[in-house]
């Protein structure tokens, strides 16, 4: 088959068409739980106890296109992502050095250092028998030298969302291909090119499984979430899996709730909740599946620090526990990329992962080839210094790794340690940037190459709101934008580890979509859409 066009999508569709599809893309996730909660109209921003009203997740009308080579092979090297990363976890030096307060980026990176400094204050009373983490693996396709190739752009080890949600759109657009075949628009639109997706019950079966592992049947998980939390839907309905289908009780509790409610034994280290208002016998938890703490906003005082590290005392299991959430530092995965730091995780030589671990050093390969060339700011390394052509008058003090990222400043993003959305610094902005960082806040990031994605490749864009989707009539009719866009493969798995013994699954994927103007691609951060895949 000749290689797939990306400048002909999407199919032209008439108005009509559009307006019907439009109709039926809404409809039908209004009626399957595709859901958000409006934004808030109170003056603090905060949402109802009781809500009386949703709108459909922002979506797209039309699957994008992704080579079915690089969707199979970002979905096999998952199991391999599921298990690196649990041994990073493992390795208490090796974050110490990376991520740490007194030797690695914990140093400029405040929260960074204040999640590292209770767990080693934690750790000193006995590790954790085991973890949970609920991944994703972000990927976007590269356009290089005239062939696509599969990069990674982060690896989330925790609050990895849209999975439910992601599942549903996929649905909704095998319901469009069933109920008007597109109008026959494209001979890609045919349902054999239309994967299914399954990643709720996945997630929910790592869930179901760390619950198992615990070992008290009646214990209930803790879901922690964020105060006003508009992407609720998505949470709920791996509660509701957990209930049906597992006969698992689910608590939701904030930070600020958990500060009241939650009691840690001091022989047993079991967990409790007391919730008088609801059930006057203490819950015990089993699992504890964070929503929330992933970035500073989530810790308005110190007494925030103090209950997330409460939780992290006890002996439920976390997902994650703070040496995962760690892992998942963008310092993590710039170091992996250092010569043989990946090669010594993927290795059981001497079977110090213990006697059963897999040697999956045969992968090690295929796992750089998704990465993009990145450095730390800080860097004095000698490939960094070779990459210089001539030291800029005034610089003579400036790390060679910042030097080299304002001179590669147009093909480049700068990460800090931190998730959610809207922290990076892009290409044009990056000068400016570092004139203005401080020097000591260096070690706080990382400087990325820019993966290049295929030019010309548009969507129809249908937004969450009337104030991003552009309304008519008073707001009653729904607008769809045609833009051009990029997609981003996410890639779910899950790893229940402890010891060497590491027991995980892919499980599933997600598509977000957004307009090649937004440089940021979080849903609930307002830059994109939920989309699903075609094969191509």
């Amino acid at each position: 088959m000749a290689s797939f066009n990306f400048s002909t999508w999407p199919p032209q569709l008439t108005p009509e068409q559009l307006e019907a599809l439009t109709l039926a893309a809404t409809t039908y996730a209004l009626s399957h739980g595709l859901l958000y909660l409006p934004p808030s109209q109170s003056p603090s921003n905060t949402q109802p106890r009781i809500p009386t009203t949703a709108i459909h997740a922002p979506l797209s009308l039309v699957p994008a296109p992704f080579p079915r080579a690089q969707f199979q092979a970002a979905r096999g090297l998952q199991s391999v992502y599921n298990v690196l990363y649990a041994r990073i976890a493992m390795d208490t030096q090796f974050l110490d050095t990376v991520m740490g307060a007194e030797e690695g980026v914990g140093k400029a990176d405040e929260f960074t250092g204040t999640l590292w400094r209770g767990w080693k204050k934690i750790r000193e009373h006995g590790m954790l028998p085991l973890h949970l983490g609920l991944f994703r693996s972000d990927y976007l396709l590269h356009a290089a030298e005239d062939r696509l190739a599969l990069k990674q752009v982060e690896f989330n080890t925790i609050s990895s969302s849209f999975g439910p949600l992601s599942e549903r759109v996929a649905a909704m657009h095998r319901n469009l291909l069933a109920s008007t075949s597109y109008f026959s628009a494209s001979p890609h639109l045919i349902a054999e090119k239309f994967p299914e997706n399954s990643t709720t019950s996945g997630l929910v079966e790592g869930l179901a499984k760390a619950h198992e592992a615990y070992g008290v049947r009646d214990a209930r998980i803790l879901f922690v979430v964020q105060p006003n939390e508009r992407n609720v839907f998505d949470q709920r309905w791996l509660e509701y899996e957990l209930l049906e289908k597992h006969q698992i009780h689910v608590v939701r509790q904030t930070l600020a709730d958990l500060a009241v409610s939650a009691l840690l034994d001091p022989s047993t280290h079991a967990l409790t909740l007391t919730l008088p208002s609801t059930n006057p016998s203490p819950y015990e938890i089993s699992t504890i599946y964070f929503r929330a703490s992933y970035t500073p906003s989530d810790f308005p005082s110190p007494s925030y620090y103090d209950t997330r590290f409460l939780l992290e005392r006890s002996r439920a299991i976390k997902c994650p526990s703070l040496p995962l959430q760690l892992a998942g530092g963008k310092k993590v995965q710039e170091a992996l990329t250092r010569p043989g730091v990946l090669e010594r995780f993927l290795s059981n030589e001497g079977a110090k992962w213990g006697a059963q671990a897999l040697d999956l050093t045969a992968h090690a390969a295929d796992i750089r080839a998704t990465w993009m060339g990145m450095w730390a700011l800080d860097s004095e390394d000698a490939d960094i210094v070779a990459a210089l052509d001539h030291l800029p008058a005034g610089q003579e003090n400036v790390p060679p790794g910042t030097r080299l990222a304002r001179l590669k400043a147009p093909s480049l993003v700068l990460k800090p340690q931190r998730e959610g959305g809207g922290n990076n610094v892009y290409r044009e902005a990056i000068p400016a940037f570092l004139d203005a960082l401080p020097a000591e806040e260096r070690e706080a990031w990382i400087a990325m190459e820019m993966i290049e994605t295929p030019r010309g490749v548009s969507g129809y864009l249908v937004r969450a709101s009337p104030s991003s989707s552009g309304t008519d009539n008073g707001g009653t009719e729904k607008k769809v934008v045609r833009t051009e866009v990029i997609s981003e493969l996410g890639i779910f798995g899950y790893a229940l580890f402890g010891g060497g013994e590491v027991v995980e699954r892919e499980v599933g994927w997600l598509v977000r979509t957004k307009g090649t103007e937004s440089n940021e691609g979080g849903v609930a951060a307002g830059f994109s859409v939920l989309d699903s895949v075609v094969l191509v």
